[in-house]
């Protein structure tokens, strides 16, 4: 299990498998999750700009507030 240790100013440099595991690279932004019994969950963050081509496919077909209402109330009715 990789680990690093933490220096006075609570900086610390993250293993090199764990920046291959995340993709990271210099500049990179990192998210910090912190979970029930002392645990924590650290992941890459994503800049707005890494969104183009993210819905890429996607349909461009409007639903109509009809359809939505009616995709709601069978919803609400477990049909």
């Amino acid at each position: 299990m990789p680990e690093s240790t933490v220096t006075i100013k609570g900086q610390t440099t993250l293993p090199r498998d764990v920046r291959a595991a995340l993709q990271l690279h210099p500049g990179d932004r990192v998210r910090y999750m912190i979970l029930d019994g002392g645990e924590v969950r650290i992941a890459r963050s994503r800049s707005v700009m890494q969104l183009p081509g993210l819905l890429q496919g996607a349909t461009t077909t409007c639903a109509s507030l009809t359809d939505i209402e009616d995709a709601i109330a069978k919803g609400a009715t477990g049909l």
